[in-house]
C-alpha cells in the first residue's frame, strides 16, 4: 500500500517553524525581465516603505534585514521573509497582505493593491534578485580515508572460537571467547550459581521482576531431575512472558529518551508519547527483528504496509523522532527547526551507531573523522521532515504543532469530556472569541491612532485561555471520546537543501552540500530520490547488515543488559574518545550472530543467558579482584542493583498487590495539554462534586508510570532511573541518603509493608511460617536458623496487643528495604 498523507488534528499549525527550516537558498542569476521588476517595483517599495525597520543602515527590527539579498533570504525570528515561488510560505507576503493579525507590516497603513500585486508576481516568479551574496566556505582538514581505519569503522570480521586450556568449561563460543581471556591473565571462572540465586537473577533480568514461591519450588524439584534443561525451560518460558516486552522494551526506552514532556524551560506534556511506549513494549514481546524495529521508528511513515493497522504501527513507531526535548520558548523558528535536527542527529546516531555525530555541528569533530559539512548533510534529512509533537501554542510556547491523525480508531475509546463539559465549554470558547474580536479591534485601533492602552495584555491572557479550551475541544470528537492521533514524523512537501552554518551560527550561512550520510561510515552518498527528504534511505542504511556499527553497538546493549557492563564500556560512543572493547573478537561474533539469527532480541538473550558465562556465581575472589578490579574479563558474575522500575514492582509483587494488567494510555494523558505539575481545576472540581478522594496509587508496572521530564515518579528518580533528557546507554548508580529515607518513611513502602503482612496472616497460620513465608517471598530462599530465630523473637517482643500486625508490618518493611532484597547475585 502506498503510504498516503493523514490529515492532522486542528491545532496550532507550524508553518512559521516549517519555513525556518530552509536556509538561504540558492539562487541562479535573475532573467532581465525579473531584474528589471525587481529594480522598477520591488526595489522602491522596499526603500519606501521597508528599510526604516528593516535595513542595516537604519535598524533590523525581528532579525530582519531586507536591503540585502541574504537577510531577504535568510529571514528575521519568525522565519523566512521570502520563498522562492510561494507567496503563501512568504512572511513578507503574508505581513503586506495583512493576512495575520500578528504579521501586519506596515504596521499603520496598508500598501497600496498595485503594490501588493507586484510583490506577489515578483515572489511567483521565484523572487529574481540582482543582489548578490558571497557565502563563506567552511573547509576540513580531517582525513576520511585514514579514518576509515579505526577499528568501529570496519566492518565486523568472523573468527573462530579460540582454544582453551579447561575445555570442559565453555558451553559454547562465548564462552570460549571469554575463557581465552581469562586464561591469558591466569585467572579462573567462578563457579555456578545455585539454582535459586540463578533462578532469581533470570527473572529479574528477563522480565523486571522476581519468582513468586511457587516458581522456585517447582524449579528447584526440575533441577534436580535435569538442571540444563530446567533451567532452558524457565528461560523460554519468560522469553514468552508479556513481562519480557516491559522489561527489555524499558531497557529501550532509556535509549530512545522517552518521556511524556517537552523539558527544558517550559515543561509541556505529550499526552500522546504513550502510544510510543506501547509500541516498543509490543515489539519486544513480538521480537519484531531488530533492523525492522529500526526502519519503522526512523522512517515508519515512507515504508510499505499491509493495511491501515500495520499503517497506524508504523506511525505510532515515529514517535521516536517526537518524543525528544523540546526548547517551545525560542522566538527565532529557524533557530528552534535546527535545534530539532540536532536533537534528532543527536540522539539517532548515539542510540544506534555509538556516535556523538553532533559534535561537529559548529566545528569538525575534534576527536573523530565527522567534519562539519558531514553534519549538516545528516541534518538536512531531519530538517526535510515534519515533526509532530503537539502541545498548545500558549504564552512561552512558541512552537506547539498538531499532531498525526491514526487511520484505525481505538478498540478502547477513552471518554474525556461529558456532554455537560463539551457544552460548557463550547460556551466558553464563543464567550472567549468575542471578547478576543473585541479587543483586536481595540489594538488596532490604538495602533492606528498612536495611543496607548493595554488592550495587547489581555490578548495574550486571551490567546492562552482560548487556545486551552480550543485544545481540548479539538481533543475529543462530538461525543467527548479522544481523538486517535499520535506523535510521529512525515516528509516535508519540499526538502531542504542544507547549508553548512560557520560555526553553527544562524547568521553565517556556508556552503551548499547534499544530504546523506557521514563519509567515514559510507564509500559512497546515499541515493535519494527527487523530492524525498532521504529519511527511508537513512533508515535501510542504518539497519543494514553492512553497516559496522548498528549491530555491534546494539549487541554491546544487550550484554551490558545482563552481565552489567558492556564489552565497550562506553555504550553511546565508539569513536575515539569510548573505551575500547574488552572482547574485540567477541563482540564481532555476537554482532554477525545476531545477523544470522535475524536480528532477533530473544534469540540473543536465550544464548547469551543459556552460557556458563552469565550463569557464574557473584563469588567474590580477592585474587582475581586485584587483577581484575572491574571484572572486565568475567572472572564472576558482577553483583547488580535491582533497577528502580523493578524494585518498586517487587515491592508490589511482594505485598500481592502487582496489576499485571497494562493500563489504557497513561495518568499524562489523562490530565491531558498543559505545563507539568500545572493544577488541572476541572478533575479537582469533579472530585470535589462528587465528594471523591485524590486517586490512589496505581499498582501497575512500573514501566507504566508518569515519564515527566523533570518530574519522574520518587520512587524511580531516586533510585537512578533514566534521565529522559539524555539517551542513557548505562544507568547511575548512586547509594544517597534520600534513598533510605524515602525506604524508611515513603507512605508506598509502609503501605507494601502492611500489604505483605496481611498477606501472610491469610497465607501462614504461626510466626514460624509467617517467617519462612516471608523469606520465601521476599528473597527466593528459606531462613536459616538464626535468621529465623532472630525474626521470631523481633514478632514476640514488639507486639502490640491493640495491633499485633504492627511488628509483622515493620518486620516486613525491614525485608523490602534490605540490601538483599535490593541487589541481585
Amino acid at each position: 500500500m502506498k503510504p498516503i498523507a493523514l490529515p492532522l488534528v486542528a491545532a496550532s499549525a507550524v508553518a512559521a517553524s516549517s519555513a525556518g527550516a530552509q536556509l538561504a537558498p540558492a539562487t541562479a542569476p535573475p532573467s532581465a525581465e525579473g531584474a528589471k521588476l525587481f529594480e522598477e517595483r520591488i526595489r522602491p517599495a522596499l526603500v519606501e516603505h521597508c528599510y526604516e525597520c528593516h535595513s542595516q543602515d537604519e535598524k533590523v527590527r525581528g532579525g530582519l534585514d531586507l536591503a540585502t539579498l541574504a537577510g531577504t533570504r535568510h529571514g528575521g525570528d519568525s522565519g523566512p521573509a521570502v520563498v522562492p515561488g510561494d507567496p503563501g510560505a512568504s512572511l513578507l507576503y503574508t505581513a503586506i497582505t495583512w493576512a495575520d493579525r500578528d504579521y501586519e507590516m506596515p504596521p499603520k497603513k496598508r500598501l497600496p493593491a498595485g503594490v501588493v500585486a507586484d510583490f506577489k508576481t515578483w515572489i511567483e516568479m521565484g523572487a529574481p534578485d540582482p543582489r548578490t551574496v558571497e557565502a563563506e566556505v567552511v573547509h576540513s582538514s580531517i582525513d576520511i580515508d585514514a579514518g576509515r581505519g579505526f577499528w568501529s569503522f570496519q566492518k565486523p570480521v568472523k573468527a573462530g572460537p579460540p582454544a582453551v586450556g579447561d575445555a570442559a568449561w565453555p558451553r559454547g563460543a562465548i564462552d570460549r571467547f571469554v575463557l581465552a581471556e581469562l586464561e591469558s591473565a591466569d585467572l579462573h571462572p567462578s563457579p555456578q550459581a545455585d539454582p535459586a540465586t540463578l533462578l532469581r537473577r533470570l527473572y529479574f533480568d528477563l522480565v523486571g521482576l522476581p519468582p513468586t514461591p511457587e516458581q522456585v519450588e517447582a524449579y528447584a524439584a526440575a533441577w534436580k531431575r535435569d538442571p540444563e534443561a530446567a533451567y532452558a525451560a524457565e528461560v523460554d518460558a519468560l522469553l514468552a512472558s508479556d513481562g519480557f516486552g516491559e522489561r527489555w522494551g524499558r531497557h529501550w526506552l532509556d535509549v530512545a529518551r522517552y518521556a511524556e514532556s517537552t523539558g527544558k524551560d517550559v515543561n509541556m506534556q505529550f499526552p500522546h508519547a504513550w502510544r510510543y511506549r506501547d509500541y516498543v513494549v509490543d515489539a519486544f514481546n513480538a521480537d519484531k527483528p531488530y533492523d525492522e524495529f529500526l526502519r519503522e521508528q526512523i522512517a515508519g511513515d515512507l515504508l510499505p504496509v499491509r493495511d491501515d493497522a500495520d499503517w497506524c504501527e508504523n506511525l505510532v513507531a515515529t514517535g521516536f523522532l517526537a518524543i525528544g526535548t523540546k526548547g517551545l520558548n525560542e522566538q527565532n523558528p529557524r533557530q528552534f527547526a535546527l535545534d530539532l535536527a540536532d536533537e534528532q542527529v543527536d540522539t539517532t546516531t548515539q542510540a544506534l551507531l555509538g556516535l556523538t555525530v553532533s559534535c561537529a555541528r559548529c566545528h569538525d569533530h575534534k576527536t573523530d573523522p565527522v567534519p562539519t559539512a558531514d553534519y549538516y548533510s545528516l541534518a538536512g534529512i531531519f530538517m526535510s521532515t515534519e515533526t509532530y509533537f503537539g502541545t498548545v501554542n500558549v504564552i512561552q510556547n512558541r512552537r506547539g504543532t498538531s499532531l498525526l491523525e491514526l487511520p484505525v480508531a481505538d478498540a478502547d475509546p477513552v471518554v474525556a469530556l461529558s456532554a455537560d463539559e463539551m457544552a460548557r465549554l463550547r460556551e466558553r470558547v464563543e464567550e472567549l472569541e468575542a471578547e478576543q474580536r473585541a479587543l483586536f479591534a481595540e489594538a488596532a485601533r490604538a495602533r492606528r491612532e498612536g495611543t496607548g492602552g493595554n488592550a495587547q495584555q489581555q490578548l495574550l491572557r486571551l490567546r492562552t485561555q482560548l487556545a486551552n479550551a480550543r485544545a481540548r475541544l479539538n481533543s475529543v470528537d462530538d461525543d467527548g471520546v479522544l481523538k486517535t492521533v499520535a506523535m510521529g514524523v512525515q516528509d516535508r512537501a519540499r526538502p531542504v537543501e542544507p547549508t553548512v552554518l560557520v560555526r553553527g551560527e544562524l547568521d553565517r550561512p556556508g556552503q551548499r552540500v547534499e544530504r546523506g550520510v557521514p563519509a567515514v561510515l559510507s564509500e559512497s552518498p546515499l541515493e535519494i530520490p527527487a523530492g524525498a527528504s532521504g529519511r527511508l534511505e537513512l533508515a535501510r542504511w542504518i539497519a543494514s547488515a553492512d553497516n559496522p556499527l548498528t549491530a555491534r553497538v546494539y549487541v554491546n546493549r544487550v550484554w551490558a543488559n545482563l552481565f552489567g557492563r558492556g564489552l565497550v564500556n562506553s555504550p553511546n560512543n565508539f569513536g575515539a574518545t569510548g573505551e575500547p572493547p574488552s572482547h574485540p573478537e567477541l563482540l564481532d561474533h555476537l554482532a554477525l550472530r545476531f545477523v544470522e539469527l535475524g536480528w532477533s532480541t530473544k534469540a540473543l538473550v536465550r544464548e547469551l543467558v543459556l552460557s556458563a558465562s552469565y550463569q557464574q556465581s557473584s563469588r567474590f575472589d580477592r585474587t582475581a579482584y586485584e587483577r581484575d578490579p572491574d571484572n572486565t574479563l568475567l572472572w564472576r558474575h558482577s553483583p547488580a542493583k535491582v533497577a528502580a522500575e523493578s524494585l518498586r514492582d517487587a515491592m508490589l509483587v511482594a505485598s500481592g498487590e502487582l496489576d499485571t494488567q497494562r493500563p489504557r494510555g497513561s495518568e499524562i494523558a489523562k490530565a491531558g495539554d498543559g505545563r507539568v505539575g500545572a493544577p488541572n481545576p476541572a478533575d479537582a472540581r469533579r472530585r470535589f462534586a462528587r465528594r471523591e478522594a485524590a486517586p490512589p496509587e496505581p499498582l501497575y508496572r512500573s514501566v507504566y508510570l508518569p515519564a515527566a521530564r523533570d518530574a519522574l515518579p520518587e520512587a524511580l528518580a531516586l533510585f537512578d532511573a533514566a534521565d529522559p533528557n539524555l539517551v542513557v546507554g548505562a544507568r547511575e548508580d548512586t547509594n544517597v541518603p534520600g534513598q533510605a529515607l524515602y525506604l524508611l518513611n515513603d507512605p508506598f513502602v509502609i503501605d507494601r509493608a502492611d500489604a505483605m503482612a496481611r498477606r501472610l496472616e491469610g497465607e501462614a497460620d504461626s510466626p514460624r511460617a509467617q517467617v519462612a513465608r516471608a523469606f520465601a517471598i521476599a528473597y527466593a530462599r528459606p531462613p536459616s536458623a538464626d535468621e529465623s530465630t532472630a525474626a521470631i523473637r523481633f514478632l514476640r517482643d514488639f507486639a502490640d496487643a491493640d495491633s499485633p500486625s504492627n511488628a509483622l508490618s515493620a518486620f516486613c518493611q525491614s525485608l523490602l528495604i534490605s540490601a538483599e532484597f535490593r541487589y541481585l547475585n
